[in-house]
């Protein structure tokens, strides 16, 4: 043992123990942390599924000309979902981005549905990518309707990779068109 050493206190220096203990710690902290998830506020009965469009069917949005201004960088499909919207045919709602590679990007959502040619087309766009929203869940309800959780941003001053508001849109097919509604709430710290 050093001379420094006998004249530390032992509670200051680091053994094994302490590194123990500290990875342990880190442990609980980060178990917590991915265990932990928002309240519902509410126990609903679980909705029945939406009836799925046969996949030969549905529009795939790989194939389909999105509205995103992506430069030189490609299109990047997030999530997708194909069923009948309501209208008995088949149609597929899809989130995509720009696929730049770096920072948090943004989705547009849209519908599609068959062209004339049998290519797909944008029958309406639910989420401009301008709104700094990135989709991280995707769904059609039985009765049509679409649901969605978004991660965006309370102001502009928030930093681009670091979503503060978590949002749960809803788009109900109201005759040719949709109409949505959106609960904002903050989103829980890691």
């Amino acid at each position: 043992m050093t001379q420094d050493a006998r004249n530390t206190p032992a509670h200051a220096r680091s053994g094994f123990g302490h590194w123990a203990v500290v990875a342990a710690g880190c442990a609980a902290v980060v178990g917590g942390a991915l265990a932990a998830g928002p309240a519902s506020g509410a126990i609903s009965p679980p909705a029945p599924t939406a009836k799925a469009a046969p996949s030969a069917a549905a529009p795939d949005p790989a194939k389909a000309g999105l509205p995103l201004d992506c430069g030189p960088f490609p299109v990047a499909v997030s999530l997708k979902v194909s069923a009948d919207l309501g209208d008995g045919k088949p149609g597929t709602v899809a989130a995509a981005h720009c696929d730049a590679g770096n920072g948090t990007p943004s989705d547009g959502v849209f519908v599609l549905a068959p062209g004339p040619d049998g290519r797909p087309v944008v029958a309406a766009t639910l989420v401009e990518e301008d709104e700094d929203l990135t989709l991280t869940a995707l769904a059609v309800r039985s009765d049509g309707s679409v649901h969605g959780t978004a991660r965006g941003y309370s102001s502009p001053d928030v930093p681009r990779f670091a979503p503060d508001l978590m949002v749960e849109l809803n788009w109900k097919r109201t005759g040719t068109g949709w109409t949505r509604t959106d609960t904002k709430s903050p989103a829980a710290k890691a």
